[in-house]
């Protein structure tokens, strides 16, 4: 991944969040402008900051360069309520995300 992909990846799925860089960069104990300045292209986070972002986003790191899926969180979110589907619900589900996928 280069940095740029890395940078758009990491801005859209903090704002897929809602939270502002700085508040990112304070809640992972950084000063305020750490994100900003991932963003920026200025540095890159090391390993294991890498590691709480991908936590605070509540994404794996493997989710994190996984750019065919775009949100992640929502994503878990869906699988989970599924769980609770039966088999005709599950079949339902299916059909309708078929349905709702775009042709390209």
């Amino acid at each position: 991944m280069e940095q740029k992909d890395f940078i758009q990846r990491l801005a859209k799925l903090r704002m897929n969040k809602g939270v502002s860089a700085r508040d990112m960069s304070l809640s992972l104990g950084q000063s305020p402008g750490y994100i900003n300045n991932i963003e920026n292209g200025v540095n890159y986070p090391s390993m294991n900051l890498f590691f709480y972002i991908c936590d605070y986003l509540n994404v794996t790191p493997k989710e994190f360069f996984d750019t065919d899926t775009t949100s992640p969180t929502k994503l878990h979110e869906l699988l989970e309520a599924a769980k609770n589907l039966n088999e005709d619900q599950l079949e339902l589900l299916i059909r309708l995300a078929n349905e709702m996928t775009p042709f390209f």
